[in-house]
């Protein structure tokens, strides 16, 4: 049974995931034509992260998170890969996931796809130019680089024509041929 309907999708994650996954927040799904990812909030770490003195150890907090997700990776392991085979039949899709604690994410797996694209001598040269200043190993590394800047720095922006986009999906189901 394959249902390629991405506002399906999370919904059908919520359903689910254990409740003991949920406990600490809503998952993040997010998803595209290829890769669904779930962001799962991990509960953070007891603040047993002072140091002796009483002031509160950034490091030991960072290590307590990483730790905590680590320990989450571990248990859940089995139980996210049969959600995952499951999803993948349903949405055909890849499922990647990843935990999150106080802003601090992990992606345990995740897809890299390659990407076709023409470019420019001038558009070369931005990209040969970051590989040069060692900001990336490759083009494909800075063309990656680029992206990440550009979403960044336009996150309203691209969550309204998100927004958009789904509208329209949403009108074209309700038009003539929807039976």
């Amino acid at each position: 049974m394959s249902d390629t309907s991405a506002t399906n999708i999370p919904a059908w994650f919520a359903g689910r995931l254990p409740d003991e996954w949920t406990a600490a927040g809503t998952p993040s799904v997010t998803v595209d034509r290829d890769e669904i990812t779930v962001v799962v909030t991990v509960p953070a770490p007891d603040d047993a992260t002072d140091t002796a003195g009483g002031e509160h150890d950034d490091a030991a907090r960072t290590a307590a998170i990483e730790g905590r997700i680590q320990r989450f990776r571990d248990d859940t392991r089995d139980r996210r890969i049969e959600i995952a085979r499951v999803a993948e039949h349903r949405f055909d899709r890849k499922v990647s996931w990843g935990a999150t604690i106080d802003g601090h994410t992990v992606l345990f797996t995740h897809v890299a796809l390659p990407t076709m694209t023409r470019l420019r001598q001038p558009e070369r040269q931005v990209l040969d130019t970051l590989i040069a200043a060692g900001v990336a190993r490759s083009r494909a590394d800075a063309l990656a680089w680029c992206v990440r800047l550009v979403g960044e720095h336009t996150d309203d922006w691209l969550q309204r024509l998100r927004d958009a986009i789904d509208d329209v999906e949403r009108i074209r189901a309700e038009g003539p041929d929807a039976a």
